[in-house]
C-alpha cells in the first residue's frame, strides 16, 4: 500500500471559527458519502509539507501565507480515494490565522468543483453538537489547542 502525504490546514478566523468544506461524493468509490473536512491536499513531487500547505491554502481559498514553521498535529490512517484505491494517509495539520473569510474558488480543480458543495466557518460549540460527519475526529481538541496558545 502506498503512502499519500498531505498538508491540511486549520484556517481560523478572528472569531476563532474554523473553515471546513462539505464534500458530497456523487460518483465513484465514495458515492453517497458526505462529510466536512479542513482544506488541504496531497503533496506534489518534491514538495515539503510546509510548501504544500502554502500551495493548498492558495488553491482552495485564495489566501496567501508564508511557509509555516511547524505543524500542530499529524495523523496516519488507511483512507480510500475517490478512484477506489486504498492508501496509507499521512497528514500534517498547520494553523493559519486570517481576517479574510471570503473564499475564492478560482483555483479549484474540476474534481473539487464537483465534490465541494459548500463551506462554512464553524465555532467550537457548533462542532461539539453537530450530527454531521467532521474530519478529523480530533479537530475540536486541536482547535482548542490552537486558540489557547495565542
Amino acid at each position: 500500500m502506498r503512502t499519500r502525504y498531505s498538508a491540511r490546514l486549520l484556517v481560523i478566523a478572528p472569531t476563532n471559527k474554523v473553515l471546513l468544506f462539505k464534500f458530497c461524493h456523487k460518483a465513484g468509490a465514495l458515492a453517497g458519502q458526505e462529510y466536512w473536512a479542513t482544506p488541504g491536499g496531497g503533496l506534489e513531487h518534491g514538495e515539503t509539507f510546509e510548501v504544500a500547505a502554502v500551495r493548498e491554502l492558495r488553491e482552495e481559498t485564495g489566501f496567501e501565507m508564508h511557509p509555516p514553521e511547524t505543524h500542530i498535529a499529524q495523523r496516519r490512517f488507511v483512507m480510500q480515494l475517490p478512484e477506489g484505491e486504498y492508501v496509507m494517509a499521512e497528514e500534517r495539520y498547520f494553523v493559519v490565522r486570517t481576517a479574510n473569510t471570503n473564499i475564492q474558488d478560482i483555483y479549484w480543480t474540476e474534481h473539487e468543483k464537483q465534490v465541494v458543495s459548500e463551506y462554512k466557518w464553524w465555532s467550537i460549540d457548533e462542532l461539539n453538537v453537530t450530527s454531521d460527519t467532521v474530519w478529523p475526529e480530533e479537530l475540536v481538541s486541536w482547535l482548542l489547542s490552537a486558540v489557547n496558545s495565542d
